[in-house]
C-alpha cells in the first residue's frame, strides 16, 4: 500500500553518544527541510540503534500505533528490523524526503490473565519462565489440551520474532509473510514419566492459546525487551491482537538479505 509524504516526525535513539549525534543531525535536516519534530503526534517514528531500540519506540507509542509507522536507521547491535545502515544517513534522507513509502504491518501478541491486570503487547514474543523454580505448565490450544510443559518455560513468538529468542531456543525460522504463532519450551525436562512434544510447534495465527498452572505465581511474563510478575496468576490467554506495526519502506530490502545479515 502506497504511502503519503510525512510532515510530522520523532525519534527514538539509543543511548550512546554516536546514535544520539546521527539523531541531532536527521532532526536538523528534516526541520531543514519544512517537517515538524513531533513527539506527542507525529506521523513517522525514526528508530536510531538496533532492534532494541525500535522495540522500545513501538511500546513507547503503543496507544497510537494505528497512526504512526516506523522506519530503522542501524547504529546497534542487531538492526533486522532497520532498512538503513549508519554510512546511508543521507540516503536515507533523500528517500524520506522524496519517495512515498510501501507500509508493511506485522500484528502483536496480546495476553491477559485471570487477575485481569491490563493486557501486555509483543512485536517478537512472550515468554513465560522462572529462572530460579520449575514450572508445571498444562498449555491449551482452541480450548483443547495440547501438552504438560516442566521446565523453565514456554515461548510464544510471531514471524517477526522468529529470529528472536525463538531462534536461540532452536525453534524454526519463518519465512516473510507468513502470519502464524510459534510455540517452544524453554530448558525442558524430560524422563521416563513425562514427556511433551519438546520440538517447536507452529501454529496459524488465529490459533488462541491458554496457559494454566498453580507455578504460574512463580513465573514472570517477559514481553520484548519488558517484564512483570505472574504473582497469584493461574491461568493465561495469549492470542494475535488486533494492534499491528506499520513499517514504512522506502526501498526493497530483501527478507532474505535481512536473514542473511543476521548470521
Amino acid at each position: 500500500m502506497k504511502g503519503k509524504m510525512i510532515m510530522r516526525f520523532a525519534t527514538i535513539v539509543r543511548t550512546d553518544e554516536y546514535s544520539e549525534s546521527i539523531s541531532k543531525y536527521v532532526i536538523q535536516k528534516c526541520s531543514e527541510f519544512g517537517w515538524d519534530y513531533d513527539t506527542n503526534n507525529p506521523e513517522l517514528i525514526i528508530s536510531i540503534g538496533g532492534d532494541g531500540t525500535l522495540l522500545r519506540g513501538i511500546h513507547t507509542y503503543l496507544s497510537i500505533l494505528d497512526q504512526i509507522s516506523f522506519v530503522g536507521i542501524h547504529t546497534g547491535t542487531l538492526g533486522f528490523f532497520t532498512d538503513y545502515t549508519q554510512e546511508e544517513i543521507d540516503l536515507f534522507l533523500d528517500d524520506i524526503f522524496h519517495k512515498f513509502p510501501c507500509y508493511e504491518e506485522m500484528p502483536l501478541l496480546e495476553m491477559k490473565t485471570s487477575k485481569n491486570f491490563d493486557s501486555i503487547y509483543a512485536l517478537n514474543e512472550i515468554r513465560i519462565e522462572s529462572v530460579s523454580k520449575t514450572l508445571s505448565l498444562d498449555v491449551y490450544i482452541d480450548g483443547e489440551f495440547f501438552e504438560h510443559c516442566t521446565g523453565s518455560g514456554i515461548c510464544i513468538s510471531t514471524q517477526a520474532g522468529s529470529t528472536a529468542i525463538n531462534r536461540a531456543l532452536q525453534g524454526a525460522v519463518i519465512d516473510d509473510g507468513l502470519r502464524v504463532l510459534q510455540l517452544c519450551e524453554i530448558m525442558p525436562i524430560a524422563h521416563k514419566n513425562h514427556h511433551s512434544l519438546h520440538n517447536p510447534y507452529i501454529m496459524r495465527s488465529d490459533r488462541q492459546i491458554m496457559v494454566r498452572g498453580k507455578s504460574l505465581s512463580l513465573a514472570r511474563a517477559c514481553f520484548d525487551h519488558l517484564d512483570q510478575s505472574l504473582e497469584e496468576v493461574e491461568e493465561l490467554y495469549i492470542k494475535t491482537s488486533e494492534k499491528k506495526v506499520r513499517f514504512a519502506r522506502y526501498r526493497n530490502y530483501s527478507y532474505l538479505k535481512r536473514l542473511k545479515n543476521l548470521y
